[in-house]
């Protein structure tokens, strides 16, 4: 993976920086006295808000339909569909639109952006998602604005329709249900199928990744043609989001699913399945949710979407590498291999690197803010701090509790796990040559 250098900043830098400047302009716009309705909100609400928002999270301090105004509504619509898609996709597209010619450094850096595995193409592929994206959330609006609009007239409804659709694509977890009742998220439509199945189909075509888009935009059906990264995520994100739904039906299924027909039952199961991994909707009451589903739901905020995606978490492909380079391990083979395919050290590499940061940061993060509110409580705690590096949004209740310490503690994290956990590590280090001298071998045990 290449960073060049310019003035002083890496790639990994430059977008570091860019996610951070977007984060500041928007705080700035929604201490506005006409983003709230009821004054002005304070510095540290507006930032939290504004990075949940570009960070595509969905926790909020204060119920969005009822705190912000319109103006404030469109900005924080505005930071969701700029933190989905990257700054870098957005303005690449805007200077093709004007015919202005792309650099290698800005191609450099959009690869960088994107996550994609190569170079080659990238200025293509920053076509495919933008059009992509239009047209998906575009069908999407379209679809919700038909339940919308005979419950709240044509204007509001399709203004609904296109809100919530652009949040569930780009695994944003804003709604702006509150006008019935602050936090319920779309509880009112747990037995619907139009909402349920459109927004989880958003969600899970905004997390699968653009690499994979452009493979089944290329490949269509044929299977065998897929690259092995688009084979992996398919098959993963199909085993989570079908079995986890399983799960959540054989723990719920007398509890809080019990007043729900069947058909309700299994719509629940399936959108507390796609929605946690990292989409922050709800369609039931999170916190009334037993330990086990619980301990599901946090499992997979950790594990998240898909590289390349609106998603977050440290994704699947570190999982599945992981796992398999273990198995492998377990059986005495050497390195990693999956479909016939022998996975690069430098792979296994970086997905170990990426499980420690966010672990770390995780247990870090847990023990400061059970330490300085210790009326939370720990499973609460953890619960919060996996929906915010996994940038899921789903909360228990807490996020109105947390003190001012507390909330810097969880945007930070929100902001780790847009750019990436790694990302954040790296941008703070200097690549360094390999030293030719090197240590004489040690012996220690392990296990």
């Amino acid at each position: 993976m290449k960073r060049r250098k310019r003035n002083g900043l890496s790639q990994i830098q430059l977008i570091a920086m860019g996610f951070l400047m977007i984060i500041g302009i928007g705080t700035l716009l929604l201490m506005l006295p006409v983003s709230a309705k009821e004054g002005t909100v304070g510095p540290l609400d507006a930032l939290f808000t504004a990075t949940s928002a570009t960070c595509v999270t969905g926790l909020v301090t204060a119920d969005t339909w009822r705190n912000w105004t319109l103006f404030g509504q469109l900005v924080i619509l505005l930071m969701i569909q700029t933190g989905g898609l990257g700054f870098m996709t957005i303005g690449v597209f805007f200077s093709i639109y004007i015919r202005r010619k792309i650099s290698l450094r800005e191609r450099e850096l959009l690869q960088e952006s994107i996550n994609t595995l190569q170079l080659a193409g990238v200025v293509r592929l920053t076509k495919l998602i933008v059009k992509g994206t239009l047209l998906i959330e575009g069908m999407g609006a379209a679809l919700l604005s038909l339940r919308f609009i005979p419950q709240m007239g044509f204007w509001k409804g399709c203004y609904f329709g296109v809100f919530h659709a652009v949040s569930a694509f780009c695994n944003g977890g804003f709604d702006l249900m509150g006008e019935q009742e602050p936090y319920v998220s779309l509880t009112g439509y747990v037995s619907d199928p139009l909402v349920n199945l459109v927004i989880m189909s958003l969600i899970v075509i905004g997390g699968i990744g653009f690499i994979v888009w452009q493979d089944l935009y290329e490949h269509g059906f044929h299977v065998k043609k897929y690259m092995l990264h688009t084979k992996i995520v398919l098959l993963t994100t199909s085993v989570l989001v079908f079995g986890s739904a399983l799960l959540f039906w054989l723990f719920e299924r007398r509890t809080l699913f019990a007043g729900l027909s069947p058909g309700g039952q299994a719509l629940a199961a399936l959108f507390s399945s796609v929605t946690a991994r990292t989409a922050g909707f709800n369609t039931v009451d999170t916190g009334a949710l037993s330990n086990g589903s619980k301990m599901l739901t946090m499992i997979l905020m950790f594990i998240g979407g898909s590289p390349g995606s609106t998603a977050g978490g440290i994704k699947t492909t570190t999982v599945v590498v992981l796992i398999m380079y273990t198995w492998n391990s377990l059986k005495n083979k050497n390195g990693c291999s999956v479909f016939e395919r022998r996975i690069p050290d430098e792979v296994i590499k970086k997905s170990s690197m990426v499980l420690v940061i966010n672990l770390v940061m995780s247990l870090l993060a847990g023990i400061i803010i059970c330490g300085i509110q210790p009326a939370l409580s720990m499973d609460s705690v953890v619960f919060e701090i996996c929906s915010a590096i996994g940038t899921v949004g789903m909360t228990t209740g807490i996020t109105r509790d947390l003190n001012a310490v507390s909330k810097c503690i969880i945007t930070f994290l929100m902001y780790c796990g847009r750019i990436g956990s790694m990302t954040f590590a790296l941008s703070f280090m200097q690549r360094k040559k390999t030293d030719p001298v090197q240590y004489p071998l040690g012996k220690i045990t392990v296990g």
